[in-house]
């Protein structure tokens, strides 16, 4: 008896399903490459803006100093491009250094009672101020600097003119207007404040609590643990937050432009008006009625400060590295 295989039964494929893994390792890839995406866009940005200031800088570094001084306002006859920038790169510097010299012991004190002595309460509505004060456009410090806090300062530039002359920063006659360079690296102190502040209270915080401890069980007062266990901790941090309030003030245009005498002298004298211009309110000045070489003479002071911004932030980076291997867990 002869039997009929009967047609096998057609089997249904088996889906595989993907396991969580799979997932992770899909987001841990798409993640890897938006953020290689986001460090070379940053880089092309960076560098398309170097191009762009290089290409437009060049007919003014170039070009004779009889062209130039046809085409550029207030540019000194037979002189070269290069000694026409060097008063605006020295005025910018003086300005944000002296800046600088001002906000960062306060913003350290600051930063310091807010994480290590200010009550709970007091610490977080004073950390919010100060948090606020960064998000205020400079015009309203320009406004600010040149309505309230020049004519207040006027009785103190005249008083250290004349008892402090015979220190080279206060030597001349003291402007009568108060529309000097001391009156912006005051206002410029202000705005940057904030930046110090905020980042230097966020290093104090990440302060090992043990070193903490440690200090006060060894007999230490407040100060002593302040100076031996958290100072040491955040210095690179805050030689960080220093030097980003740094970049602002090199950069910063509509409050020294309301509010200081500008000159184009290599002058240490900050009380006495007429001495020094930065270079940002200087583009800012003469932008609008500029044209022809005129225009890539300014873009050239821009490439200046470009450079000049881009030195102090790598010098910044390499004082941070080297102090990099402090840890809190050593």
């Amino acid at each position: 008896m002869t039997t009929t295989d009967s047609p096998p039964a057609s089997v249904a494929p088996v889906r595989r399903r993907r396991s969580s893994g799979d997932t992770e390792r899909g987001f841990s890839r798409t993640f890897r490459w938006i953020a290689t995406g986001s460090g070379a866009l940053i880089l092309a940005t960076l560098a398309a803006v170097a191009l762009f200031l290089i290409v437009r800088a060049w007919p003014a570094m170039t070009a004779s100093p009889a062209e130039l001084a046809d085409s550029v306002a207030r540019y000194p006859d037979d002189t070269s491009f290069f000694a026409y920038v060097g008063p605006l790169v020295f005025g910018t510097l003086l300005a944000a250094l002296l800046a600088l010299l001002i906000a960062t012991p306060v913003a350290m004190g600051i930063a310091l009672f807010i994480s290590h002595y200010a009550p709970r309460r007091l610490a977080q509505v004073l950390a919010y101020l100060v948090d606020l004060l960064a998000a205020i456009p400079s015009v309203v410090y320009g406004l600010w600097g040149f309505t309230v806090l020049t004519p207040a300062l006027v009785p103190v530039w005249t008083w250290l003119g004349d008892y402090v002359g015979w220190f080279p920063l206060f030597a001349g006659d003291a402007s009568t207007t108060g529309r000097v360079l001391a009156t912006v690296s005051v206002v410029l102190a202000v705005m940057i404040l904030p930046i110090i502040t905020a980042v230097s209270r966020e290093v104090f915080l990440q302060t090992p609590k043990l070193h903490e401890e440690a200090a006060l069980a060894l007999g230490a007062t407040r100060w002593e643990m302040v100076r031996t266990a958290v100072l040491p901790f955040g210095q690179s941090g805050v030689i960080s937050a220093a030097m980003l309030g740094l970049g602002r003030a090199l950069g910063e245009t509509m409050a020294v432009l309301m509010i200081l005498s500008p000159g184009f002298l290599y002058s240490f004298h900050i009380l006495s008006a007429a001495q020094q211009q930065t270079i940002a309110a200087y583009i800012a000045l003469d932008f609008p009625e500029a044209s022809g070489l005129a225009v890539n003479a300014l873009i050239a002071t821009g490439l200046a400060l470009f450079v000049i911004t881009l030195a102090v932030n790598m010098a910044a980076r390499a004082i941070v590295a080297r102090r990099k291997e402090f840890s809190g867990a050593n």
